[in-house]
């Protein structure tokens, strides 16, 4: 029995994918490529300014920063994953899903709440000037609010993305390999040093690449303490300086730190595939007791305390004292904004994710998998430069026809798109599609070819394939994406910051408002609620690792 389409009906489905995979790729990448085009406009006196004052620190503390993150990041979650994979020690077991908790918690939040720790009218400082009786100028305390400071707190909350990564390459590595290193004679760190990781090298590199992408989007930590990156110049000079093609130009700067980071994790990504797992047990763990157990479970407790216990204990405090003057009707409007934009983000992303990956998978070619790969290009992308490649061509487009309107009707229509709810949703949509994207494409994966084809010779067309097929199967890859897509819009800051309309906020804004006023018990309520929503993915995250058996 023949099944399959005409060809020239194929040919013309294969055409009108191929043009709505290509169509979706080019808009979805028009920040980025207008961004990069900026580079061949004329450099303005205030680029010369700019070159001439502030752009080397830029990069040095660019640099410096992703640095310093980078050997934290290194550290924590290189040492967490050996522990919890390849050694036995008392609290293992809850340490294991225990130090993702950090990932709940967005960086400007546990800059916030450290700040008002460890501040000179912080409780910390206050204390050892009421015990020992020293007053201002009598002693040193490390500033928090410095290069330092961001360093600590961005590795203290981006060290999950090594853990995880070099967890997983940790308990794939084949016993025999480790077993033999032993049996030669090498101790555990012995072991740890000369096989293991250089074995998971790749992944320790994937992961320590997603941490320093993190770090160069990163807008709330710098420039609450006022350190000086690609991140803060961009704002302040589009909004300090009125000069959107220069901050366009600054961008693209940004850009080039990170398409080296993603040409890095890729490569690492690609070398991962060469390790295959060749035991058929997993490796034994080596068993510590006495103080060197007592001395892991410290160091993992230290990491999750400071990391998520201690900040969120400090925001609960703080609410506790403030909850009867915040918890009022204003912030239950800005709490249903918020969730209203990120559930209108996260189904958008979602609808998107199912055109690509679908298309993609009926009709795969070279031509299909690049235009899937540039239209989740967005997700490298830090917010601050996408709200930039948003604004520039919506400008124009509504300048053109107010321009247009006014010559032929006499009629303004003013600003239609910028600085309206849909260029926000427009840049949700291109930071966050790989994350729906990714889930919607794990989930297609696993759905048989053969179920296809049984549905077609039942007389299904594509749609009702889709329909009555793949969608009752993906529904668990599906919902993931839309809590994942919805976690990230309700953190996002400095793409709301830039593109929200006039008179309109969320909780991340809102808390940055407060934050910046230094009203920090203010702020902790919908900062709260911020880290609580944050404990969705990594739930969901701890699921799937138990599922898998890791």
């Amino acid at each position: 029995m023949e099944i399959s389409p005409p060809k020239s009906h194929l040919t013309g489905a294969v055409v009108g994918w191929r043009l709505v995979l290509v169509s979706l790729a080019l808009v979805l990448s028009l920040p980025v490529l207008v961004i990069v085009a900026s580079l061949a406009q004329p450099y303005s006196d205030v680029w010369q300014h700019l070159r001439d004052t502030v752009l080397s620190d830029y990069v040095s503390n660019s640099f410096l920063l992703m640095a310093g993150v980078g050997l934290g990041t290194f550290v924590l979650g290189v040492s967490g994953a050996w522990l919890t994979a390849m050694c036995e020690f008392p609290g293992r077991r809850f340490f294991n899903w225990a130090l993702l908790l950090p990932m709940a918690m967005p960086a400007y939040i546990i800059a916030y709440t450290y700040t008002g720790m460890l501040d000179f009218a912080g409780p910390v400082q206050t204390a050892l000037r009421d015990v020992f009786g020293w007053r201002y100028g009598d002693y040193w305390f490390p500033e928090i609010r410095s290069l330092g400071g961001a360093i600590c707190m961005l590795s203290l909350v981006l060290y999950p993305y090594v853990y995880l990564m070099t967890r997983v390459a940790f308990r794939e590595q084949s016993t025999a390999v480790l077993e033999a290193s032993r049996s030669l004679g090498r101790g555990p760190w012995g072991t740890l040093f000369t096989v293991a990781l250089p074995l998971a090298r790749p992944a320790i590199a994937a992961g320590i690449s997603l941490a320093l992408m993190e770090t160069l989007a990163d807008f709330g930590t710098v420039d609450y303490f006022g350190v000086s990156a690609f991140t803060t110049g961009i704002f302040r000079t589009w909004y300090g300086l009125g000069e959107l093609t220069t901050a366009a130009q600054l961008a693209s700067f940004l850009l080039l730190f990170v398409f080296a980071l993603f040409a890095l994790e890729r490569l690492s990504r690609s070398r991962l595939r060469y390790h295959q797992r060749t035991a058929q047990r997993a490796p034994r763990r080596i068993v510590l007791t006495g103080w060197r157990g007592v001395g892991c479970t410290v160091f993992a407790a230290s990491v999750v305390v400071l990391g998520f216990a201690l900040p969120a204990g400090r925001l609960l405090g703080w609410v506790v004292n403030t909850w009867r003057d915040t918890l009022d009707s204003k912030f239950l409007s800005l709490a249903l904004s918020s969730v209203a934009v990120a559930v209108a983000a996260s189904l958008l992303c979602l609808i998107t994710a199912l055109v690509l990956g679908y298309g993609k998978r009926r009709f795969p070619g070279p031509v299909e998998t690049v235009a899937v790969r540039t239209a989740a290009i967005g997700y490298a992308v830090p917010g601050t430069v996408i709200a930039v490649g948003v604004m520039i061509p919506l400008a124009w487009f509504d300048n053109r026809l107010d321009t247009f309107m006014r010559a032929t009707f006499d009629i303004s229509t003013g600003l239609l798109f910028s600085g309206t709810l849909a260029a926000l949703m427009f840049a949700y949509v291109v930071r966050f599609l790989s994350v729906s994207l990714q889930s919607v494409e794990s989930g297609l994966s696993r759905i048989s070819p053969s179920l296809d084809e049984s549905a077609r010779s039942l007389g299904h067309n594509g749609a009702g394939v889709l329909r009555r097929v793949h969608l009752p199967v993906l529904r668990g890859s599906m919902l993931a994406a839309l809590l994942l897509v919805f976690v990230d819009v309700m953190k996002e800051l400095p793409a709301t910051l830039i593109l929200r309309p006039f008179n309109f906020n969320t909780l991340a804004v809102r808390t940055y408002e407060l934050a910046s006023d230094e009203r920090l018990a203010d702020a902790a309520t919908p900062a709260l609620a911020i880290v609580l929503l944050g404990l969705l993915p990594v739930i969901l995250l701890n699921r799937g690792m138990q599922r898998d058996g890791d």
